[in-house]
């Protein structure tokens, strides 16, 4: 059965071609009607903005612009670029199939903590010193990317794997033991199947047997590396969305509560109020008024 995304008010942005990379210059002038509003894409979106003033609203969190810092969009997200006067920079704009299904590309976009859950932060402040790195990668997408010559994609595919390296390098973890390493591994795995199928997958059991690991190993192993069991991801990736939807979209709870799986919608309310700590309709009238 095909759910019908009750989104439909909240713009989303959709790009016809795998791949674009422009300043932030011409975004300003070009694309300015979309950051009218909160939206989200279909795509992968790097925003580094190398100087300028603003805020930068991500999902439910508002962050002034600095200097020299990068911006990672996971596909999904909402956000909203309000820059205040000239900003020097620029916006990256690909899809996953853009890299490739190789290993060592699906590790840049889902295993580096550049996107996704992984992250502890959505904005990254870049060294000078990789800055240079990073500008040079850039300088040969932008020319190569207002260029038509053979093999432009491969090229433009090599260059951008090149800047993913080098702002993966700006918060390098220090190296794990083996055993760290397959757990951590292991809550990657969690993540990525929980982004998946959050709508229709909410027991700890469900990503267990899609991991060949038994239930109390995966909350153990969750909970050893993030702080909190697997069940307390799962309840909060579903809280997100709910809440993105309650903030970003007129649409009711009932229809909320029907996208994200809840048949019931006192049933959803309820779980609403448990895992969030107030109810769908005190946080929307309180996220209105903010």
């Amino acid at each position: 059965m095909s759910v019908i995304n009750p989104l439909l008010e909240l713009r989303q942005s959709v790009v016809n071609v795998p791949f674009e990379i422009h300043t932030m210059e011409w975004i300003a002038q070009n694309r300015f009607q979309q950051n009218s509003m909160p939206h989200r894409h279909n795509y992968f979106v790097i925003i580094w903005v190398k100087k300028g003033t603003g805020k930068h609203l991500i999902d439910l969190e508002q962050y002034e612009l600095e200097d020299n810092t990068v911006y990672c969009i996971t596909p999904g997200q909402v956000h909203q670029l309000t820059t205040t006067g000239a900003v020097d920079g620029y916006v990256i704009s690909f899809m996953a199939e853009f890299l490739g299904v190789a290993e060592e590309n699906y590790d840049l976009l889902f295993n580096t903590g550049l996107f996704y859950a992984f992250s502890n932060s959505p904005v990254i402040k870049v060294s000078e010193e990789m800055s240079v790195e990073m500008e040079e990668a850039v300088a040969k997408m932008l020319k190569e990317y207002n260029n038509f010559f053979i093999l432009r994609a491969e090229i433009l595919r090599g260059f951008l794997k090149i800047f993913l390296i080098y702002l993966t390098r700006q918060f390098e973890r220090p190296k794990e033991s083996e055993a760290q390493s397959k757990s951590i591994d292991l809550v990657k795995q969690f993540y990525a199947l929980v982004e998946k199928n959050y709508t229709t997958k909410k027991m700890v059991t469900d990503y267990a047997d899609e991991l060949a690991v038994t239930p109390n190993y995966l909350n153990e192993v969750v909970k050893k590396i993030t702080g909190s069991p697997a069940s307390h991801h799962i309840q909060q990736r579903i809280i997100l969305e709910a809440k993105r939807q309650a903030v970003y979209s007129r649409v009711t709870m009932k229809e909320i509560a029907y996208h994200l799986g809840f048949d019931d919608t006192a049933h959803f309310s309820k779980f609403f109020k448990n895992a969030s700590g107030e109810s769908f309709t005190e946080f929307r009238a309180r996220s209105l008024k903010e």
